[in-house]
């Protein structure tokens, strides 16, 4: 079997330049948390459901070629229903719930309830994958909740709108379907390449939200202007399909953990670029409750060797 990092020039020379990686790694997690920003803005054009299927669909297609043309093809027929059921909890919910939730709350702070992600699939490991709950994971789950009620008590004190309170629930409802479906992949897709379960969930979660967004705003105004098609290519194009191709490229050279906490720059990059494109506001429970989740996440993710 090929070791990480070996079996092709290209994964070798990464593997021996780490500054190359780690150039990758704040390539990919800045355009994730920018795409955070356009996902706001799209609203402005569309109905959130809508933009959704624009965009996946767009990463779908793009995706699906890259697999084609790297010989991935078609997967085994066994597995096109766990890639159906990985798809709606992985793309449909997760998408269809943020970018519902992205019409009350703030980008920044979308970014980071989203990315909370983490917290639940450690829950969920040690239900369904009879993982162990350890001091440190203990530590870190505790400081992540912490962290969620800061930042949604905060909002619950300062008298926000009860559609805040509402939009900022359901984006953590979309963070948990989201470490069911990464527990999901682990249970009954291992065997796949990355790549192609990426794409083929993506399509099913795709034609999903294509179906609710017919359902739900058929009819709705869809106003294309070289901004919104600039925000569909963009989060398609570039924040989904590149960005995920790269991120397996990464994922081949680099351990898992590294990975998972690499991923943390993408709140923090939604945050700033939301405060400064978007001009939102930082309350003292948004800032001290994305510390608490961002170390929580970290400590959950420290292995006793």
């Amino acid at each position: 079997m090929m070791k990480r990092g070996q079996g092709t020039p290209f994964f070798s020379s990464l593997d021996k330049k780490n500054w190359v990686i780690w150039l990758l790694i704040l390539m990919i997690t800045l355009l994730w948390g920018y795409a955070w920003v356009l996902m706001k803005e799209s609203l402005h054009y569309m109905g959130p459901f809508t933009f959704s299927a624009f965009r996946f669909g767009t990463g779908a297609v793009v995706l699906l070629l890259i697999t084609f043309l790297i010989g991935k093809g078609l997967p085994p027929k066994k597995h096109w229903m766990h890639l159906f059921v990985l798809g709606i909890l992985q793309t449909a919910i997760v998408f269809l719930l943020v970018m519902y939730g992205l019409r009350f709350v703030d980008a920044g702070k979308s970014s980071v309830l989203l990315y909370s992600m983490p917290i639940w699939s450690s829950l969920l490991a040690v239900k369904f994958l009879n993982e162990k709950i350890t001091g440190a994971k203990m530590l870190g789950l505790g400081l992540g909740m912490l962290g969620l009620l800061l930042i949604l008590g905060w909002d619950l004190w300062s008298g926000q709108d009860i559609k805040t309170i509402i939009g900022e629930v359901l984006i953590v409802v979309a963070a948990m379907s989201w470490g069911a479906a990464n527990i999901y992949y682990r249970i009954k897709l291992p065997d796949l390449p990355k790549l192609q379960v990426n794409a083929y969930q993506m399509l099913f979660g795709t034609i999903g939200i294509v179906i609710f967004s017919i359902i739900t705003e058929w009819g709705d105004p869809i106003n294309f202007t070289p901004e919104s098609i600039y925000y569909i290519l963009f989060t398609g194009v570039l924040a989904s399909a590149l960005c995920f191709t790269v991120w397996f490229i990464i994922l081949s050279v680099i351990d898992t953990v590294t990975a998972t906490l690499s991923t943390l720059l993408v709140p923090m990059f939604g945050l700033i670029l939301s405060w400064l494109i978007l001009d939102e506001s930082l309350s003292i429970g948004i800032i001290i409750g994305s510390i608490c989740i961002i170390v929580g996440i970290i400590v959950t993710q420290i292995k006793k060797e």
